[in-house]
């Protein structure tokens, strides 16, 4: 059973990037995301099968990645600073190269301020019809046009609805 638990800060306290930084690497035996309400979650391991499915998309996703050269892929442990002020984790995530070569050094670094051209994220059985449902406000108004990239860029590596 995999659980996302949250950890509600009080309102006048806000953890800034720095901050988050500090904590996530005080705590590395921890998955941490933080909302862009500041509220920080605690991400529990991955059971085995959610493991594997998620390295098979990240192979899968690797390997077209290094036929067309379009872009770096990241996998779930990589944290994106979201124009909302988020830090959230996909799964599976790839960030075209023309937008990945903007960011300097420092900023490659650390969580970098780039939502993903496209993420996947693994739905588990233990996953809440709400779960499911906060996802995608996660992603959606900052990947829009994802689907749309990866078409672009080979049009049958993905269906959309």
């Amino acid at each position: 059973m995999v659980t996302a638990i949250p950890i509600n800060l009080p309102r006048q306290l806000r953890v800034s990037d720095e901050q988050f930084l500090q904590f996530v690497n005080a705590n590395p035996e921890l998955r941490l995301e933080r909302t862009a309400t500041g509220e920080l979650i605690i991400m529990a391991p991955t059971g085995s099968e959610g493991g594997h499915y998620n390295a098979e998309l990240n192979v899968d996703v690797g390997i077209w990645n290094r036929q067309v050269q379009a872009g770096k892929v990241f996998d779930s442990s990589t944290g994106f600073r979201l124009p909302n002020g988020a830090i959230r984790s996909p799964d599976v995530a790839w960030v075209a190269c023309d937008r990945w070569t903007t960011l300097s050094s420092e900023q490659r670094k650390g969580f970098a301020p780039i939502c993903p051209d496209f993420v996947i994220e693994l739905v588990s059985e233990s996953d809440t019809l709400e779960d499911l449902g906060s996802v995608p406000q996660v992603w959606v108004p900052s990947v829009k046009w994802c689907t749309q990239a990866f078409s672009r860029l080979r049009p049958t590596c993905l269906e959309h609805d």
